[in-house]
């Protein structure tokens, strides 16, 4: 199985996976071949990337994911809890502390997990999907530092939470991005955090620690974040934590910004580190995601193809692949695996959008 956009869509495709609509109505099943004369169609119900069954994609399962799993876990939960919550009834948002326990508990199942981002994620859920990627990051980054678990659980539901105040915004902000918006635009964006902090600041089960992330997660260390342009040890651990992971998620996701490849957003949170980000949290975070995601297309240094089959924990850098073109642009006769972490001289040059 993998993703694949719907411009890429040649016809005769076996679905993976139902492609449901907004309002969770199933438009298509697992199963059904697609054809060409779907695209645009679907295009205009916002569709943009389906799941499909090819022989490229034998073998793979993103539904392994941890991503994929958090997703169709707990998705749902965030986002019945957030919709009763902004409906004024306030006394169910303690239920987010289940969900949080939840996404610990599974971690801690395997504490070595690569997070792999193999998920399709449409503009109606961004805001739920975002909060649940963030969270089961900011956990695992926590476990890497060892912080111990009663501060990780405080983190993942500060997590949860880091964008509740986008219920409160005025305007639709599904299709705006911060770099070209206007100032007026831009200010009614960056109120979200204060209207968070505003509505949950008296909640006396919400933990110091959690209420600094909904305040402070926009806080960078050079003091160029807001909204008390805070600099390096004024800014809390957990906020740095949640920091690094909102803005990764943000950028490879096109969440209020421009989109970014898996690894380019890697690369530039790097690049950030000890400028907005907190070096030791940069360096877990770099151990813990899949610089090359479970499904990519990928180019190698000898001009291969590849596809990514399966992560190795200890080198997110350098996944095993499938050679489906060698370098002349010529399917192999029988199918090539080579593992990264074993083939040193070889090494993925980027990855191909399909």
């Amino acid at each position: 199985m993998r993703i694949i956009s719907l411009d890429s869509i040649k016809g005769n495709e076996r679905l993976a996976k139902d492609i449901v609509n907004e309002n969770e109505t199933i438009l298509m099943t697992a199963g059904t071949i697609v054809r060409k004369e779907y695209i645009d169609r679907l295009k205009d119900l916002n569709i943009e990337y389906i799941y499909v069954d090819d022989e490229i994609g034998r073998g793979i399962n993103l539904m392994d994911s941890l991503e994929f799993q958090i997703k169709e876990q707990c998705q749902k939960a965030v986002q019945d809890i957030l919709q009763k919550y902004s409906y004024h009834k306030k006394s169910e948002l303690e239920e987010i502390t289940l969900v949080a326990d939840e996404i610990i508990y599974d971690i801690m199942r395997e504490p070595e997990v690569i997070y792999n981002l193999s998920c399709i994620r449409s503009k109606s859920e961004s805001t739920y999907s975002h909060s649940l990627n963030v969270c089961a990051l900011s956990v695992i980054i926590a476990f890497r530092l060892k912080i111990p678990q009663k501060r990780i659980r405080e983190i993942a539901i500060g997590a949860l939470l880091h964008d509740i105040g986008f219920s409160y915004i005025s305007l639709d902000y599904k299709n705006i991005n911060m770099e070209k918006c206007s100032d007026k635009e831009r200010k009614e964006i960056k109120k979200h955090i204060i209207y968070g902090y505003s509505t949950i600041e008296k909640m006396s089960w919400l933990s110091p620690i959690s209420k600094d992330i909904i305040i402070s997660h926009h806080e960078r260390l050079d003091g160029t974040g807001y909204p008390f342009h805070l600099k390096a040890d004024k800014i809390k651990i957990g906020s740095k934590i949640v920091a690094v992971c909102d803005e990764f998620d943000s950028l490879v996701y096109g969440n209020l910004t421009c989109k970014m490849k898996v690894h380019d957003a890697i690369d530039y949170i790097v690049s950030q580190a000890e400028v907005k980000f907190d070096l030791d949290v940069v360096k877990a975070f770099v151990a813990s995601v899949a610089a090359y995601p479970t499904g990519a297309l990928v180019m190698t240094n000898e001009d291969e193809i590849g596809i990514v089959l399966r992560q190795n924990p200890k080198c997110p850098t350098r996944p095993v692949i499938r050679i489906i073109r060698d370098k002349y642009g010529k399917k192999p006769k029988e199918w090539v695996e080579k593992d990264l972490t074993k083939e040193l001289v070889l090494f993925i040059k980027g990855t191909i959008v399909d």
